[in-house]
């Protein structure tokens, strides 16, 4: 199910990332739950939201890595 604020997104990212990268997550796991609806266009097995998790966390990864001490951090320019 889509996530309509920071808020409602589960602990596991809220409590993991910083707000902006919340707000990448937030973005692009309602998007991905939007497109992959058809489960013809998902590869494999994996459920909407599986599919959604995965695209979000990627999403974030484009601006976003974890430090050597666990954080994530913004990635340099």
């Amino acid at each position: 199910m889509p996530y309509d604020t920071r808020s409602d997104l589960p602990d596991s990212v809220t409590s993991a990332l910083p707000k902006h990268a919340q707000d990448i997550f937030l973005a692009a796991y309602n998007n991905a739950y939007d497109e992959y609806a058809d489960p013809a266009d998902r590869d494999g097995d994996d459920s909407r939201e599986e599919v959604a998790f995965k695209v979000a966390w990627s999403a974030v990864k484009q601006s976003y890595h974890k430090s050597d001490s666990g954080n994530w951090v913004k990635n340099a320019d």
